[in-house]
């Protein structure tokens, strides 16, 4: 955690050399509607996106939509996320987000904030998720990813998730939140790592304020 912000002109620097080694960063859960990809992003906390497409592989082939997830019951549908953790209270969570998707939104997710955070098991992360990704609507989803990078790189200076994400909204650029909150992920896993951040081959790292706090 950085407690020093960068430059606002140096944003748009970190930004390019983002695009330049992540180009078309996007996510990495699979999915093919709003729906895959709102349970695909709730079976996803506290576990690997690998191990979650793994999983929706075999869960897909039959069951995609709200009827099929709740005609699957509690039961089956532990039967096919157990590998995933915290399996009892995700299959809870969501058959009962599939059910409330049924009876007050026909069957379809809802597109906004509010709607999206009433749903069992949906906070405001998956919703930011799910807007973005599903419905084009520019947001920044705050993982443990972009909450560790974005501090160390100074674009936030915040241990609360809200406020960060309220910051990164403020310094970047609105048609790059997506896209940047990607980015952030994909050098989180590939670089910047939580417990050794590789800085020797970190190409940003000379705008990085943990990088120059260490120097």
């Amino acid at each position: 955690m950085t407690e020093k912000r960068i430059k606002d002109a140096d944003v748009y620097v970190i930004i390019e050399e983002l695009e330049k080694l992540y180009p078309g960063a996007k996510a990495e859960l699979n999915y093919t509607t709003p729906f895959e990809l709102l349970i695909a992003t709730i079976l996803s906390a506290q576990c690997t996106d690998i191990r979650v497409n793994l999983v929706t592989a075999e869960l897909y082939k039959e069951h995609n939509t709200p009827d099929k997830i709740v005609e699957l019951g509690n039961q089956g549908l532990i039967n096919y996320i157990r590998s995933c953790g915290l399996y009892k209270s995700k299959a809870k969570n969501i058959i009962e987000t599939s059910k409330i998707i049924m009876r007050d939104f026909e069957g379809e997710v809802p597109e906004k904030l509010d709607e999206l955070v009433s749903l069992p098991g949906v906070g405001r992360k998956t919703a930011n998720v799910v807007m973005s990704n599903a419905f084009g609507t520019p947001a920044i989803a705050v993982d443990t990813h972009v909450q560790r990078v974005s501090n160390r790189i100074g674009l936030a200076n915040s241990k609360d998730v809200l406020k960060t994400e309220k910051q990164l909204m403020d310094i970047l650029p609105r048609e790059k939140w997506t896209l940047t909150h990607h980015m952030l992920i994909h050098h989180g896993r590939r670089v910047c790592k939580a417990r050794k951040p590789e800085c020797d081959i970190c190409t940003i790292a000379k705008l990085c304020s943990f990088f120059n706090t260490k120097e």
